[in-house]
């Protein structure tokens, strides 16, 4: 049996106890209200976000890939932020993933019994190759899922970075990660449904995960999005609007400049701040690995 008077997200909130009873806008008020302080839940572990930001971006730069895993709402929350990313900073779609309890499927339909197998958790990882390199952020709002246990384990044994995330204090999950990211958000409006205050909280650390890392593998120049994928008409529209804001150009020399680097801002924006050819942009970030700031500090030209 499981304990559920263990678990912080499955107890009563003595502040919606009547919300079946109250008008609407109430209701909605109610929900608000709590909804504040799952921020302040977050701020409170900004530390350990912070370190666990550090150790994604020394795995990711060093070869290795982040794996999110989870089930429910927790594991559709980590596919969302791993599919938002090759867009986003230009990522190859293998450097960051999402895995979820039950496989494809579960993402559009609910199939809450594949989170009992500790099994399913580490053939998923299994069938990706996980390596030592690798970093597995393993998501849970009880922090009890057998599912997330047997990856963060299994990821354990191979030497994988683990990171935890959850919402009840003295998570199981947390055994089995080398940084546990706990956000204590309290007992939810409804009480148990875990994708209202948990899910907020878990997606708001991810937001932080990825965006830290990508941030400090040279993935923004300032805070522009300087490695934007123009993959349609508006992220076109965009990697236009960041080489303007970065270089004060006119939107025709922008887009004279994406057109001679193939779209690629970050080349781009060095080519016209420096004044050099497409080609030796390309030469210079890649010796930079790709920072932007370092290549226009040593051209003479600082953020």
């Amino acid at each position: 049996m499981i304990d559920l008077n263990t678990l912080a997200t499955e107890q009563r909130n003595t502040q919606s106890s009547h919300i079946d009873a109250v008008s609407t806008e109430e209701m909605l008020r109610i929900i608000n209200e709590q909804d504040k302080g799952v921020a302040d839940a977050v701020g409170a572990i900004v530390p350990a976000i912070a370190a666990a930001v550090d150790m994604i971006a020394e795995r990711l730069y060093d070869g290795g890939r982040l794996f999110y895993m989870g089930s429910g709402t927790s594991g559709r929350l980590g596919i969302l932020d791993a599919v938002e990313c090759p867009p986003t900073y230009s990522t190859d779609p293998s450097l960051i993933q999402g895995l979820i309890a039950g496989g494809y499927d579960a993402i559009f339909k609910a199939k809450e019994g594949a989170e009992d197998s500790e099994e399913m958790g580490q053939a998923d990882l299994q069938e990706h190759r996980i390596t030592a390199q690798d970093v597995i952020v393993g998501l849970s709002a009880s922090g009890r899922t057998p599912y997330v246990i047997g990856g963060l384990r299994y990821g354990t044994s191979l030497g994988a970075a683990t990171i935890s995330i959850d919402c009840s204090p003295h998570a199981a999950i947390a055994r089995y990660a080398q940084i546990d990211l706990c956000a204590l958000v309290g007992p939810e409006v409804v009480t148990g449904s875990t994708r209202m205050k948990a899910g907020t909280a878990q997606k708001m650390i991810l937001n932080m995960l990825s965006t830290g890392a990508m941030i400090k593998l040279g993935k923004v120049y300032g805070n522009l999005m300087v490695d934007v994928k123009c993959s349609n008409h508006k992220l076109e529209e965009r990697a236009r609007h960041i080489v303007m804001t970065a270089t004060g150009c006119t939107r025709n020399e922008a887009i004279t400049a994406l057109t001679v680097s193939k779209g690629r801002a970050k080349t781009a924006i060095v080519m016209l701040l420096a004044g050099i050819t497409a080609a030796n942009a390309e030469e210079r970030l890649a010796a930079a690995h790709g920072y932007v700031a370092a290549v226009l500090k040593e051209a003479g030209h600082d953020q």
